[in-house]
């Protein structure tokens, strides 16, 4: 096998050519195999390979720096510096990650996992090179989607100030410009990637500018011309106009052609898109008929396409798909917005039976916070659906656009918690944290898949700022039986006991039906509550655990600082409480404030400490050190050490 020879870096540089459509191949085939097995972002992987082929033998790595924009599409970079053997563990606890990471390989220039930020970190490198004196060359590759981020277009505004190499590789692979791959482009495209062309452009404007007085009227004059003619042909109009060079379009799957377009991009004093047309999926049908599918997918059988282990029961985004089309019918002042992700987030069916109060505003998540708080202004009952990770993109736009002004958006936010095998750039266990310091903002949490269809349709005709941050994965349908209504800022308790309360917060209901069961094996019987809201807190209820019980356990799926636990601590000591002099103690279950590695959820709620084993060793931990049996602790108190 080909692949067999690449061991380490610029292994690629020592093939012969006959060899390199062979590699290509033999990479996909890999790709595929490892992918069925453990799942991983398929469909973009498979359409890069002979770009990333072309640039590893082009540029030389680890001195050259190349940035992938997100990331997910960096498999085949990581096949080419040597990591093939950690492919078996490919986004599993201690393996390799799925994303570009700088402490795994020299060769990752930048760690990424969110869009649009290549640009900018590219051009911080080349102008770094500059201050230091280097000589290597910079790359970022950009999708055309990430395109649709606003800090894309600032990061390409700065860089045409650029007075150095720098390359931008724009992998188009949505044929979203279709309309200008054809003949005359093509022609046009390849007169320009040509060297004499180059080269005359430079030599006539430099010859010009040498005459007095008329030289700069003529370029002036012959510029203006020229581009009102490349306005009708040149689908690079856009970066030309910002006095950026465009390159191509070019066959993302050639790659002599792509070595070609690469050396003249080097030649060129400034900042040069190279766009490349490539498509996504290419060599495994499935991919190629569904790349929305394969972009992220489960292990699949590869002669079908199919999930080797579908579903049983629904997960919590299939749960708000359904709920989002019933308020749709039901409602017609209800509109979604998604920020390209109308799959991903369950609105796909809203979007195919209301397509005109669907908004997909693309990789924009700021632009679709302040595009609802104008929906909401106008009267409609506008519903932002994103991920948890994505949604601090636009922190700024809920502070500003939403909450100063109180206006009735509700924020659904799906993956809220740990995520798993996409690792710390998508883990979401900020939310709370972040939303909560903001004035006017409300969040929930639902315990299982009911009280999210309840919690939905209490935000959607709630007059302030709400967020609903719920789980990935697969709903849960326990505790059917507790469905009490919701009532604004107020917990519902699903059991009453004595000594502990366990206070837990979402998918954390689940956990501390666990523990639980547990602590009744060592004689304590506790209140379970549902805490509902992380904000408002239910103070009165608080007040009353506090005189009541010796040990009040926050349960979260957020890190501590800021988090639910927190603001429990803040609240139960902002006064002197005459419950608090007899001992009475809290024990926050949060996750720790670090960034959580990519694994399986169930791994990593272990080693974090936040799974039922943990927790309930902790509880009776803290009846250790206070010397209390379990008899002794039901007449006496703790000692007041909050725990962290």
């Amino acid at each position: 096998m080909v692949l067999e020879k690449i061991e380490k870096p610029n292994d690629i540089k020592k093939l012969e050519e006959a060899e390199l459509p062979v590699l290509a191949e033999e990479i996909r085939d890999f790709l595929i195999s490892k992918i069925s097995k453990n799942g991983g972002h398929l469909a973009s992987n498979l359409g890069v390979v002979e770009l990333t082929m072309a640039m590893h033998l082009y540029f030389q790595l680890p001195e050259d720096k190349i940035i992938w924009d997100v990331g997910h599409q960096s498999y085949t970079h990581k096949l080419l510096t040597g990591r093939k053997e950690g492919f078996d563990c490919l986004r599993k606890y201690g393996g390799i990650s799925g994303f570009p990471k700088p402490r795994e390989s020299g060769c990752d220039s930048f760690g990424t996992g969110h869009s649009s930020t290549s640009i900018s970190a590219g051009l911080g490198y080349a102008e770094a090179r500059e201050i230091t004196g280097g000589s290597y060359q910079v790359v970022s590759v950009i999708g055309d989607g990430a395109l649709t981020g606003g800090m894309a277009y600032e990061a390409l505004n700065n860089a045409s100030r650029m007075k150095t190499n720098f390359i931008i590789v724009l992998n188009d692979n949505n044929m979203s410009i279709s309309e200008n791959v054809g003949g005359l482009s093509r022609h046009l495209g390849n007169l320009r990637t040509a060297y004499a062309y180059q080269g005359l452009k430079n030599g006539v404007t430099n010859s010009l500018n040498k005459i007095p007085i008329y030289g700069e009227r003529m370029v002036e004059h012959i510029r203006k011309t020229k581009s009102s003619i490349k306005q009708l042909f040149i689908p690079g109009m856009l970066f030309e106009n910002m006095g950026i060079t465009y390159l191509g379009p070019v066959d993302g799957h050639e790659i002599h052609e792509l070595l070609r377009v690469f050396r003249e991009a080097s030649k060129v004093k400034g900042a040069v898109v190279v766009h490349v047309i490539t498509q996504k999926g290419k060599g495994y049908p499935p991919a190629e008929r569904h790349p929305a599918r394969f972009h992220g997918t489960e292990p699949f059988d590869i002669e079908t396409g199919l999930p080797t282990h579908p579903r049983a029961k629904a997960n919590y985004t299939d749960i708000f798909s359904t709920v989002m089309r019933k308020l749709g019918e039901r409602d017609r002042q209800v509109v979604a917005i998604t920020a390209a992700m109308s799959d991903g987030t369950g609105l796909k069916r809203f979007h195919n039976m209301f397509p005109e109060r669907f908004f997909d505003v693309g990789i924009a998540e700021g632009h679709a916070v302040t595009f609802a708080a104008g929906l909401a202004s106008a009267g409609l009952k506008p519903i932002v659906a994103v991920y948890s990770s994505f949604l601090q993109r636009a922190y700024d736009q809920i502070l500003h656009d939403v909450c100063i002004q109180d206006l009735p958006v509700a924020f659904a936010i799906d993956r809220a918690g740990l995520v798993g095998s996409d690792g710390e750039t998508h883990q979401g266990i900020f939310d709370i944290s972040y939303l909560s310091a903001i004035p006017n903002m409300n969040i929930m949490a639902p315990k299982n898949k009911w009280e999210l269809s309840d919690m939905i349709k209490f935000a959607v005709d709630f007059p302030h700022p709400i967020a609903i941050r719920y789980p990935r994965g697969e709903a849960y349908d326990g505790l059917k039986e507790a469905r009490a209504k919701i009532v604004y800022g107020k917990s519902e308790v699903i059991r009453e006991g004595s000594q502990i309360a366990l206070v837990a917060l979402g998918s954390m209901v689940k956990t501390a039906l666990e523990v639980e069961g547990k602590l009744k094996e060592q004689g304590f019987a506790p209140t379970l509550v549902n805490a509902r809201f992380a904000k408002p807190l239910d103070g009165e209820l608080l007040d009353q655990l506090a005189k009541n019980h010796q040990l009040l356990v926050t349960m979260e799926e957020n890190v501590a600082s800021g988090g639910f636990g927190e603001h429990v601590l803040q609240y139960l000591h902002q006064e002197p409480k005459q419950e608090l002099e007899r001992g009475f103690q809290v024990l926050q279950i949060a996750v720790p404030d670090v960034y959580v590695e990519h694994g399986n959820v169930d791994i990593l709620r272990k080693e974090l400490g936040i799974d039922g084993d943990s927790v309930a060793g902790r509880i009776l931990d803290v009846y250790k050190k206070a010397g209390r049996s379990q008899g002794a602790a039901a007449g006496q108190g703790l000692e007041g050490e909050a725990g962290a």
